[in-house]
């Protein structure tokens, strides 16, 4: 054994002799490394056995261990390739893994090498895949030896996009919590189990959103806003696409199809979609509707808007002809009769005598003059909806799902007036057209899955219920920057009741500031004489518009009547403002100065002497504080209403806030909207004050919540609201310009300056 090491040592000093040295003094691992590398100089050269033997002693530099040489020489051994390079690729991606997650974890992913190598084969596929274990190792290395303990099965789709999902969903459920990655990695978790089920011809949302976007585009000439719904945990009965808004959500897969017949479900589904956004109208009242008649104008509108499709694109009646498979029967249950009349009103060769079928193709029929007028929808839905009610037909709305299958679950032709409130059978019928079935759970109880957002408020709160941690006051999207989506209902705001301080300590700090409050009152003062503003080209005033008076002249001289508004007045503008302050409380606000005062103090002297002047000056405002422990507790303690006084009791609560946790910048902004949103001024100016950039203890990289952040701030532009951020110190200053725009984020590079430069923006914007 020795003589054929001795005969492959060609470089004296490279890395083979280097490698044999080393091995000569481990007794137990000799004959071990021997007959591998007996095995493999079999089968590659000199200078390939070379660069084996440098691979080997990197693994070993980075104190890797037995346990992870072993495998890795077993690994070798047994591949039957014949290349080196995966072989050289394996070791470094062990090494990196054991730099991230330790030695054993290393020894782990080596072990189940031959599994991936078996499932993916030895090409790009199993370079990605070792990408993947790395990202794995890095992001969540408790979850390596899990991951690879079970990787037989985690492959069983088949495929590298399927294994590279399944890591990025697992990172994502999890939201870096340890125990719930361990649960996915290592299958206990439903949603792991049912990505790994999936036949290996199965095609998933992300396998054609991209050629679904641009079939779209050809067809209707406008860009689609596609999203996937999560996996929906092996129901029986298969989800249904939705509309929210402007936005189509298509399942992440469609169980039971496969390859070419998965991809046109989606073509068609998505096709149908878009159709109701382009040629849709409006949406219906629901009003006093029953769950049946609701159902009964979904299909009639359905079949509508198809109509109108296929009149312009003849062409998409292929594409839906083959999900029409009703046929005539003798079972008159509600959901057949309405699966046949969709396949009547879209087939006119179909051939079915049933009266209410064919009372449903004659009163379409007979409205085909007016299809562009979405009433008809209505009007037959409730005429059909009479008939079947006194047929007495059996109808579920918790069971009842939309046929055929390409349909969308009809949510998105929906709204509540906001006087009649919809019966309880109406919203069952809402919540199981996108979540058709409840599942039992393992103590033999009933429980509900959590249904999607499909309501189309995309970015807005949701009320929901208090739980054992807080009163829960609403729950917000938030933006995942990898994946370029936004997850609705992501993070959940928690109101915390206001401690109340000693308000005497607020009133000796401003009494300390004489300095500042004169200078604010100068400025109080400024304001109340009002801004006044020049109009110009009025019928009456105080002096002559000389523009006006030139034109009026060329008219006259043109022999045409002139504009009589030839005068100019001056007008005090009226201070139409509400105004919010959102206060950061994070733990870097506990840090102290060079005047032993911390951060908060200098941050509560600065808002009550805003909030002294904003009060004498008559505006609207609040003032709000934010932490957060984790995207499931964002706390907001209310200082201020917009309809409170600005009293001692306020001055109480703010004396009584503290420092503590960390700072999820994007939802608070969300809950600022909203809060703002309520605010019946035509001017909206939301003030942030903050002392470093996003983070929370379950973001791995900030930059997620600064994106995060930032398109948070884009939404408030959107409903109106002025947005800016101060910050204090120079930490968070480029994240703050990222966040808000440079022109709306000011640098406070002193923190004593604060209460000053606080005062004098709030002017400034409050004027503009």
């Amino acid at each position: 054994m020795s003589a054929v090491s001795l005969q492959l040592v060609s470089d004296p000093e490279g890395p083979t002799r280097t490698l044999h040295l080393w091995i000569r003094q481990r007794e137990t691992l000799r004959p071990l490394f021997l007959a591998a590398w007996e095995t493999l100089s079999r089968g590659f050269d000199t200078v390939e056995m070379d660069a084996w033997a440098g691979a080997v002693l990197d693994l070993a530099n980075v104190n890797a261990g037995p346990a992870c040489l072993i495998a890795y020489w077993d690994a070798s051994a047994s591949d039957s390739t014949g290349e080196i390079a995966p072989l050289l690729g394996a070791a470094q991606a062990g090494a990196e893994i054991c730099r991230h997650a330790g030695a054993p974890a290393a020894a782990s992913a080596l072990k189940a090498l031959p599994a991936a190598r078996r499932m993916l084969g030895s090409g790009t596929a199993l370079s990605r895949w070792w990408r993947a274990m790395e990202t794995l190792a890095r992001q969540a290395p408790e979850s390596i030896a899990a991951a690879a303990n079970h990787m037989a099965e985690i492959l069983r789709p088949g495929t590298i996009t399927a294994f590279e999902g399944f890591v990025a969903a697992g990172l994502r459920r999890a939201a870096g919590d340890r125990r719930t990655r361990l649960a996915f990695f290592s299958l206990q978790d439903e949603l792991a189990r049912h990505l790994i089920a999936r036949d290996s011809g199965a095609v998933t949302f992300s396998d054609v959103e991209t050629e679904l976007k641009a079939f779209l585009i050809a067809l209707f000439g406008k860009v689609p806003l596609l999203r996937s719904m999560p996996v929906d945990g092996g129901q029986s009965l298969q989800r249904r696409s939705a509309i929210a808004g402007p936005l189509i959500r298509l399942p992440e897969i469609y169980r039971g199809t496969q390859g070419d017949a998965a991809r046109a479900l989606f073509h068609a589904a998505a096709v149908h979609a878009q159709a109701h956004l382009v040629l849709g109208r409006a949406r219906f009242p629901v009003g006093q509707l029953k769950p049946l008649q609701i159902a009964l104008v979904n299909l009639i509108e359905d079949a509508r808007i198809e109509t109108l499709a296929m009149r312009a694109l003849p062409g998409l009646r292929r594409l839906w002809g083959p999900y029409h498979v009703a046929i005539p029967t003798t079972v008159a249950t509600a959901p057949m009769l309405l699966a046949r009349l969709a396949r009547a009103l879209f087939d006119p060769n179909y051939v079915d005598d049933d009266g209410f079928v064919s009372k449903g193709r004659a009163l379409f029929a007979a409205a085909l003059p007016r299809l562009d007028d979405p009433t008809i929808s209505r009007e037959i839905g409730m005429l059909l909806g009479n008939d079947l009610g006194q047929m007495r037909v059996q109808f579920n709305a918790k069971t009842y799902v939309v046929e055929p299958l390409y349909r969308d679950d009809g949510l998105g032709l929906w709204e509540f007036d906001g006087e009649a409130l919809p019966s309880a059978e109406t919203l069952e019928l809402f919540i199981d057209a996108v979540r058709p079935e409840r599942q039992e759970s393992s103590d033999g109880a009933l429980r509900e899955q959590d249904a999607d957002d499909t309501t189309g408020e995309t970015g807005r709160a949701r009320p929901v219920a208090p739980d054992a941690r807080g009163v829960i006051i609403a729950r917000y999207p938030e933006w995942d920057r990898v994946d370029a989506i936004e997850r609705s209902d992501w993070t959940t705001v928690r109101e915390v009741a206001a401690i109340a301080g000693d308000a005497r300590r607020i009133e000796d700090q401003l009494d300390q500031a004489t300095a500042l409050r004169s200078r604010v009152a100068r400025l109080v003062r400024g304001v109340r004489i009002g801004r006044k503003v020049r109009l110009k080209r009025q019928r009456d005033g105080h002096d002559l518009d000389l523009d006006a008076m030139l034109d009026a002249g060329i008219t006259l001289r043109s022999g045409e009547m002139p504009d009589p508004r030839v005068f100019r007045s001056t007008k005090a503008l009226h201070r139409d403002l509400s105004a919010l302050l959102l206060i950061d409380t994070s733990e870097s606000t506990r840090d102290r100065l060079a005047s032993r005062a911390t951060v908060l103090d200098v941050e509560r002297l600065a808002v009550a002497l805003l909030a002294e002047a904003m009060d004498q000056l008559g505006d609207a405002f609040g003032l709000l504080a934010f932490a957060s422990d984790g995207r499931d507790d964002v706390r907001m303690t209310n200082i201020k209403g917009f309809d409170e006084a600005y009293d001692r009791d306020c001055r109480g609560r703010l004396a009584g806030l503290h420092s503590g946790l960390s700072t999820r910048l994007g939802t608070a902004l969300r809950h600022a909207g909203a809060v703002l949103d309520r605010a019946s001024t035509s001017r909206k100016l939301l003030i942030v004050l903050t002392d470093g950039e996003p983070s929370d203890v379950d973001v791995a990289d900030p930059i997620d919540l600064v994106e995060d952040a930032r398109r948070a701030a884009i939404g408030l532009h959107a409903q109106g609201i002025d947005a800016y951020g101060v910050v204090l110190g120079r930490a968070g200053v480029d994240a703050a310009a990222r966040i808000f725009g440079r022109s709306k984020a000011m640098l406070v590079h002193r923190v004593e300056d604060l209460p000053a430069r606080l005062s004098e923006l709030y002017f400034r914007l409050a004027q503009r």
